[in-house]
């Protein structure tokens, strides 16, 4: 699904990213952790397309590279982005923009675009699976959203939209435990054996509901550990200074 060999990013003449590899097969779930700094962000941005980075290595989604394919290709493509802070868009009602969104995905795939009834079907179905309002739909893009009620709105938007590759940058960040429940169900619920996802996040806590199949240790724009769920209970008890 996705493979990263020897990636270099920098950015205002800033190396970040200074030689990262990882491969993530379809099916799989692997968890990035990491100290501030260490290029966790970049990496996301860089695999959604974000512009201003300078980057060099081998970067494949599917066999092909991403290096030249801007951010609406990648997304067409089936690659998801999870915002650690997701933007609001006044004057955007979510229900509208879920359902162009999904139709321009779907029509790159060459699928026929959803009329309005059977959207909202779909909506209700995926809304009703993560426990989340329906009034919250009908408000402006994450306008007066809440930290928590952003972020189920972004696993909403994953439902919907049922990428390939899940990129999810810090999700859990300031959540209270059942908006993490929220996320950790909608994350499971996904999970198959055709689809990908790469979870970077601080903490344990979210793992410990999602049991990722790997996890990887981020330090100074590298990876220099992985292993699998023990590795991030290991981090919890010792901190990222004594992982070496």
């Amino acid at each position: 699904m996705l493979e990263i060999k020897n990636l270099k990013a920098s950015i205002n003449n800033k190396d970040i990213l200074k030689g990262l590899d990882i491969t993530i097969k379809p099916g799989e779930l692997h968890a990035i952790m990491g100290p501030n700094g260490s290029g966790k962000s970049t990496l996301a941005n860089v695999l959604s397309g974000k512009n201003g980075y300078e980057i060099s290595g081998e970067l494949k989604y599917q066999g092909k590279s991403l290096k030249e394919i801007s951010i609406d290709e990648r997304a067409q493509k089936g690659i998801f982005l999870a915002f650690q802070y997701p933007t609001e868009i006044p004057g955007v009602n979510t229900n509208n923009f879920l359902k162009t969104s999904l139709n321009k995905v779907r029509k790159a795939r060459g699928e026929k675009e959803l009329d309005t009834l059977s959207f909202l079907k779909l909506l209700k179905e995926k809304s009703s699976e993560l426990g989340i309002d329906e009034k919250m739909l009908s408000r402006q893009l994450n306008v007066g959203f809440s930290g928590g009620e952003k972020k189920k709105n972004e696993i909403l938007q994953m439902k919907v939209l049922d990428p390939n590759l899940v990129i999810l940058d810090e999700t859990d960040s300031g959540l209270d435990i059942d908006a993490l429940k929220i996320i950790a169900d909608g994350v499971n619920s996904s999970r198959d054996k055709k689809k990908s996802f790469l979870v970077i996040t601080h903490y344990q806590r979210l793992l410990d509901y999602i049991n990722p199949d790997f996890v990887h240790v981020l330090s100074n724009g590298k990876i220099i550990k992985s292993g699998c769920m023990e590795l991030a209970e290991e981090l919890e008890k010792k901190g990222y200074k004594k992982i070496n």
